[in-house]
This record gives structure tokens, C-alpha cells and sequence, in this order.
């Protein structure tokens, strides 16, 4: 069975590989290493955007400011260009965002997705992309099982999360209930919530992942929790074990590297 699973891993390897002969190619060079991706023509808004700003040299002298061994790779962000070691990084970008280009299950988080970041769904409901910031998968190799464990607690997750963004307006006030004991009211309010979030957690779709998408998550790897959540617009085809130094560095409590990683984008195919 394995056997099988990696012979599918191995031609959808390959075909990226037939495709990127007319995509657009850009360099990310770090201490590291290089690292060449392709940028997929069927996200065309982000990939655009991303050789615009890779041409204006808007990445140059900024960081991986976040690094998440087994998770993933961030940058894009133009406050850490210089930023002290001290500094909060996660919150800047040219000043626009874009609209999302979601294409699951074609394009999916295996290793060395190349992916736009993005604010929470609380405040960003339609999942717009950030400007300028992204991530590049790193994750890990899944068996079997954990792939179908994943698969269960997907939809327990997402019905946690449209109950937390139904109950958020009415946090002080069930938070004034415990304090006062008043378990009637508590429970009457918590089941006027369940009411109103029931259509949204109805409509909830499980979670399947595809037997061609397991077949990398067996054998690559990746991160298949963040599927369909997030703009993956394009792939690493040379630097992988860049990446993994890279997701191995060691890092403070905000998954800063405590040692700066510089990086500057070039494009060097259109």
C-alpha cells in the first residue's frame, strides 16, 4: 500500500515539474541557502502581486520572522527589515489586501506550499490574503491513522470555532452569570447562542482528504489542517533542505529566530 502511495506522490511530483517549464520561477536567497518556487498562473492575482513586489525589491532586507520547525516559515513582513530583537512582527504589509484564491483540493498544504498569510477568520471572514506576507509549509509526514484522526476532529474544531464567534458578543454577560451563580440565565442565554449558530454548524461540510492528496501527506508531508483555509499560490521545486535548516533554526518565544534570517526575492523566470 505504501508502495502505491508513494508511486502517486512521485507522478504528481513529476508533473509540477512538466508544468514549471512555463511558469513563472522566483529565487528566495538566504544564509541558507536558496530556494527556487514556481508561482501557479491559476492564482493569478497573488502571483502578480508577488513578482510586483519582488521586482520593486520590497522583500529585500526583511526576515523570517516567524519559524515553526514540523509547521511552517513566514516573511514577508517590511517592519522586521531591521527590526530590533525586541519587536512585535506579524502586522505590517503594503497597506492592501487580496482576495482569496482558494483553490482546494487542486493546490494543498504539502511541503513547500508556498502560501499567502492572513488575518483570523473573526476579522476576516471572506479570508482575504495579506498584501505581502507568506509562508512556506514545512509540516511533517502523517501515517494512516492520523490522517483519519485528523479527519474526525476536523469538524469538532470548526463547530468549537462558529460557537466561539456566536458567543463572543455575549462574553461579559455569561461571564457576569458565572460570577453571579446564575445558571438559569446561563443556560437559557447559551442555548439562545446554540440556536442562532445551529444554520452555520448545520452547513458544516466533514473533512475528506483525497487519496491523492494522503498519498504526499504519507510520504512528503505537509500541513492538510490548514486546507482549504488559506491562498496557496505557489511551490518549492529546489531547496528543501534550505527549508529545513531554515524551520529547524532555533527561536525565541515568539518563534523569532534568535539569529535574523535575511532573505531577497528575485524573479528569475516569467
Amino acid at each position: 500500500m505504501r508502495r502505491i502511495l508513494l508511486f502517486v506522490a512521485l507522478a504528481a511530483i513529476s508533473q509540477t515539474l512538466v508544468f514549471c517549464q512555463k511558469q513563472t520561477v522566483v529565487e528566495i536567497e538566504t544564509v541558507y541557502g536558496n530556494m527556487e518556487f514556481i508561482l501557479y498562473d491559476d492564482t493569478p492575482q497573488h502571483r502578480d502581486n508577488f513578482i510586483k513586489l519582488a521586482d520593486e525589491g520590497f522583500y529585500d532586507g526583511s526576515l523570517f520572522h516567524r519559524v515553526i520547525n514540523e509547521f511552517m516559515i513566514q516573511g514577508g513582513d517590511p517592519n522586521s527589515k531591521g527590526a530590533s530583537s525586541d519587536a512585535f512582527l506579524g502586522d505590517g504589509g503594503p497597506g492592501y489586501q487580496l482576495e482569496a484564491e482558494i483553490l482546494y483540493p487542486k493546490h494543498f498544504h504539502k511541503k513547500g506550499a508556498l502560501s499567502a498569510a492572513r488575518q483570523g477568520d473573526q476579522v476576516n471572514p471572506l479570508k482575504k490574503s495579506s498584501g505581502s506576507q507568506f509562508y512556506i509549509v514545512q509540516g511533517k509526514v502523517f501515517t494512516v491513522e492520523e490522517l483519519d484522526q485528523m479527519e474526525l476532529m476536523s469538524s469538532e474544531r470548526k463547530r468549537q470555532q462558529i460557537m466561539m464567534k456566536y458567543a463572543n458578543p455575549y462574553r461579559n454577560e455569561l461571564i457576569g452569570m458565572q460570577q453571579a451563580n446564575d445558571r438559569e440565565g446561563f443556560e437559557a442565554l447559551m442555548a439562545e447562542i446554540m440556536k442562532m449558530a445551529a444554520p452555520e454548524i448545520d452547513s458544516l461540510k466533514p473533512m475528506h482528504i483525497p487519496e491523492e492528496q494522503r498519498a504526499v501527506y504519507t510520504t512528503l508531508g505537509g500541513v492538510p489542517h490548514l486546507d482549504g483555509d488559506y491562498t496557496v499560490f505557489g511551490e518549492l521545486i529546489s531547496g528543501m533542505d534550505v527549508l529545513d535548516k531554515i524551520a529547524g533554526a532555533e527561536t525565541n518565544e515568539m518563534d523569532r529566530p534568535l539569529e535574523d534570517i535575511v532573505i531577497k526575492v528575485k524573479v528569475k523566470k516569467k
